[in-house]
């Protein structure tokens, strides 16, 4: 049967079309379907593909690499295009993002098979470790070159695999990508090798990787936990439907805050937080919010209310920020945050001062690009003589591994979003699982309000002990958090480092099977 496969495979054509489909289906093995063990065949017959066929020119290793890349992210992000369907004068670019996105992203997986090409004369194995260096540090680029996009890494195929993901507490997301990214390709060693020595190697490799599972089940059963029962006032985190049209016919303001207020429902002896989703207010800005005074006097002195808010700041030039800001039942303001990630295309516009002469204006609310917020400070907030100390991300903050900060003496992380952008699509799913991965890694409970999105209490190892998902409105009250007792490993020995350490010691091994001759 393979060997029928192989046979016709040599027809350009068909390998073409063969290898844009492996990267295809290896998109099931993302949220929200998380088949994981698609990958064993999809990036498993990808590289057994190329190893096979040595006799390709490195352009031809290009293009299959690229050609997997396009039809992974094509099938995965689709989404991107629904944002530019609520703006008739966007509808045009819908076939642009569709195609252009994946296509550049896909040069992160081309660039690897490529480079793979000069390294065919070294061992199977041998070329197993250095394509899963080469792949996981393309994939840690795509994390940070133009402001970053580390979406649908290989490792959040394991997204709902709570044990596997326990090991995000010591390697981290990239460090845990470059090792999933090798147990997906070392079974193939197995159908392309006769060398004992390697089979042997490879089994030993393989055992490793599925000792996590069990490590991880041993710390999720592990009581490092403290448990912080009737020590916090209420948390009340509210889950919103506002359509998202809002953006485009404002007007409507007052009629949602009464919305959000209702929702709320606060009871004015019971001290609460109340944590409502980002950009619910879009039309005022927070030295405006004073006018809607009178539509919170549901809200008493023991009550703050945490929400998303555009704030100007008049400088030499007026700045925008994109905001979380704390309030009382005044509307006093008690905290505030500015994003400091930005959206691209979204929230900024890369070349402003070129690109808005092309009409692109409109992208950002034909006004100038939002400002990014330059620190992430934790938030001190003090509600029935109980101090809180919280950790801000709005949106597309979560997305990012190692940089939610440099401190970990916080109590928790408060995520607001909006995710109406996503339409129904597989978009809020997506987004939802790096909340996960980032309560992991950090080791904090991660609290998440999301309009017409996934809101959720996450505790410190990943568990999802509250959700609400966006079919319908609705309340989670937190009557608790939980903490670690101790620091994760990720957190105390400098995040992002740890993926490096872990390509040095893949290194070691190369150079170690290169010497022995195998």
């Amino acid at each position: 049967m393979i060997e029928k496969l192989i046979k016709l495979l040599k027809f350009k054509k068909v390998s073409y079309i063969f290898i844009f489909l492996i990267g295809v289906t290896s998109s099931l093995s993302l949220p929200p379907y998380n088949y994981f063990y698609i990958n064993f065949f999809t990036l498993g017959s990808l590289f057994f593909f190329l190893i096979k066929n040595k006799e390709l020119s490195k352009k031809d290793y290009f293009l299959y690499g690229w050609l997997f890349g396009f039809g992974y992210f094509l099938s995965s992000l689709y989404w991107i295009s629904i944002s530019l369907t609520f703006d008739s004068d966007f509808k045009f670019l819908i076939p642009i993002s569709i195609i252009l996105i994946p296509s550049f992203l896909a040069l992160f997986i081309s660039i690897p098979v490529f480079l793979l090409s000069f390294f065919l004369k070294l061992s199977h194995l041998c070329l197993v470790l250095i394509f899963s260096i080469l792949l996981a540090s393309f994939e840690f680029i795509r994390g940070f070159i133009l402001t970053g996009f580390p979406w649908n890494l290989f490792v959040y195929s394991f997204s709902d695999n709570l044990p596997f993901i326990q090991m995000l507490s010591v390697f981290g997301t990239y460090g845990l990508n470059l090792i999933c990214i090798s147990f997906f390709l070392i079974p193939s060693i197995f159908l392309l090798n006769k060398n004992r020595f390697e089979l042997i190697i490879s089994s030993i490799l393989l055992v490793f990787f599925l000792s996590l599972f069990l490590i991880g089940n041993i710390r999720l059963k592990e009581e490092n936990i403290v448990n912080r029962l009737n020590e916090i006032p209420l948390i009340k985190i509210i889950s919103s439907k506002v359509e998202i049209n809002r953006f485009y016919e404002p007007g409507n303001e007052e009629n949602i805050i009464n919305q959000l207020v209702s929702l709320s429902n606060p009871e004015k002896d019971i001290p609460t937080l109340f944590i409502w989703p980002e950009g619910v207010i879009t039309s005022t800005h927070l030295k405006d919010i004073l006018r809607y005074r009178d539509l919170f006097k549901k809200f008493s002195d023991n009550h703050l209310i945490l929400f998303g808010i555009n704030d100007i700041v008049l400088e030499d030039e007026s700045k925008i920020y994109n905001s979380l800001a704390i309030v009382d039942n005044q509307l006093n303001l008690k905290s505030l945050y500015y994003k400091n990630n930005l959206v691209p295309f979204g929230e900024f516009l890369p070349l402003e001062n070129i690109l808005s002469k092309f009409g692109f204006k409109n992208i950002t609310n034909k006004y100038q690009s939002f400002s990014d917020g330059k620190k992430r400070d934790i938030i001190y907030t003090k509600l029935n003589n109980f101090n809180l100390s919280i950790l801000p991300l709005i949106c597309y903050e979560i997305i990012y591994s190692g940089e939610l900060s440099d401190k970990n003496n916080f109590d928790l992380i408060v995520n607001i979003s909006e995710d109406g952008w996503f339409g129904k699509s597989i978009g809020p799913h997506q987004h939802f699982a790096h909340s996960v991965f980032r309560a992991i890694e950090e080791g904090k409970t991660i609290l998440r309000s999301s309009n017409n999105g996934i809101s959720a209490m996450i505790s410190p190892k990943g568990k999802t002990l509250k959700i609400h998902k966006s079919t319908y409105s609705g309340v989670l009250k937190i009557d608790y958090f939980e903490k670690l007792r101790e620091m994760t490993v990720f957190s105390s020995y400098g995040r992002n480092n740890i993926f490096f350490y872990l390509v040095a010691i893949y290194i070691i091994l190369i150079f170690f099977l290169k010497r022995i001759g195998r």
